[in-house]
């Protein structure tokens, strides 16, 4: 069951302001930009750049991931690692709300957000 458009909305606000701060100077934009995307009960996070030898092609890098599991009332935390898979963050597997989700994030304790 996909969120309702309440919480869909909002958010769209909270993940949206949080990678508006995040996101580099305009200038440099166009070579690395962060952006997200919700799909059905997931959120992911993740960086754009173009393609290393073919400029014109654009490359989503994904930095992390939550999955709201509506049973439970939490959002379960994921990150990718090496091998292309996601795998539960285990310091802070899990959030009950959004904004924890991003604090993780942000903070990013043991580098396998943003490196």
């Amino acid at each position: 069951m996909a969120l309702s458009e309440f919480e869909f909305k909002r958010l769209e606000k909270l993940v949206g302001q949080y990678v508006e701060k995040r996101r580099p100077p305009s200038h440099i934009r166009q070579k690395l930009d962060i952006a997200y995307r919700i799909d059905g009960q997931s959120i992911e996070i993740f960086e754009v750049r173009p393609a290393w030898k073919r400029l014109d092609e654009i490359m989503e890098h994904p930095v992390a991931k939550a999955t709201y599991v509506k049973s439970r009332a939490i959002w379960k935390i994921y990150w990718m690692r090496a091998d292309l898979k996601w795998y539960g963050y285990q310091p802070h597997p899990q959030a009950k709300l959004i904004e924890e989700f991003l604090e993780v994030v942000d903070n990013d304790q043991y580098g396998c957000f943003w490196g």
